[in-house]
């Protein structure tokens, strides 16, 4: 496996390459991350992953300094699974001056959920996904729906700037417990990551109660928020929405079918924690 960490260098080693799959991470690589390697492999050739930490995408109050960084470790395990090109700029690299231009997301779906709680947080991932998309130029690129609001993003993204990339969602990986796998899970003590599979429990208790034709999804909200409080959880938001545009489904898309997805965010101790279901 090459290690690039210039733009320049990165585009002389892809140069011809038109099957070019791409997976980006932050780094602290786990089975999730591993898993949506094996899902590029079978989606082009050769695959390039890369590390970046993207300091846009952080709040003032956020974990930028502390989030977790693992990179020999990292190195050790892409290796391991057949990545051709590790793209691990530094920000002098990505950023050789200052971002002045960014991406705007529509505030339909850039201030709901995740943008709400995380203002200009998905314009940091908007602008360095299209970045990234720039330095590598892939054909495919691979995003997990853990991040479902983000994967929505960038896919509309590309569609909407015409991008020759196809956009592959991954499946959440889930620990045997059933708590979808995080860089962030490590903050855990290990008392919270005992309770922290509840957060799942709430969205299939949701996603169940909507199967069987309950369909107050205000109601369903409100309980489901009320329950993990109960159990020392500090919930921002558990939604039933529509998994075509994440808007609230009205009355005639509920009797309709339409297809749905709980999507939640919420504290635990010191550690936020999201995830989703689709209905």
């Amino acid at each position: 496996m090459k290690i690039i960490s210039s733009i320049d260098a990165l585009r002389d080693q892809l140069r011809g390459q038109l099957r070019t799959v791409f997976v980006p991470t932050m780094g602290n690589l786990h089975e999730g991350h591993l898993s949506l390697m094996r899902l590029a492999r079978k989606h082009g050739d050769p695959i390039v992953a890369s590390i970046f930490v993207n300091r846009l995408q952080f709040g003032p109050n956020e974990d930028f300094d502390k989030y977790p960084r693992t990179f020999q470790a990292d190195v050790e395990k892409l290796e391991k699974e057949g990545v051709y090109v590790l793209f691990a700029p530094t920000e002098k690299d990505l950023y050789p001056e200052p971002q002045a231009f960014r991406v705007s997301p529509p505030d339909d779906l850039g201030n709901i959920l995740e943008g709400e709680f995380r203002p200009g947080f998905f314009t940091g991932v908007t602008t360095v996904v299209l970045k990234l998309f720039s330095c590598v130029q892939p054909r495919v690129a691979v995003f997990g729906k853990k991040d479902y609001q983000q994967l929505m993003m960038v896919r509309n993204m590309a569609k909407q700037f015409a991008l020759p990339t196809e956009i592959i969602a991954a499946e959440t990986w889930r620990a045997d417990d059933g708590l979808a796998l995080s860089s962030r899970n490590m903050y855990l003590s290990a008392d919270e990551r005992a309770e922290a599979p509840s957060l799942y429990a709430q969205l299939q208790a949701v996603a169940d109660e909507v199967r069987g034709g309950h369909l107050d999804i205000f109601e369903l909200e409100r309980a489901a928020m009320a329950k993990l409080a109960a159990r020392g959880w500090k919930p921002d938001y558990i939604s039933i929405r529509k998994r075509a545009d994440l808007q609230p489904p009205s009355a005639g898309d509920l009797a309709q079918a339409e297809p749905l997805v709980v999507v939640a965010a919420a504290k635990l101790g010191r550690t936020r924690l999201i995830d989703n279901l689709e209905i």
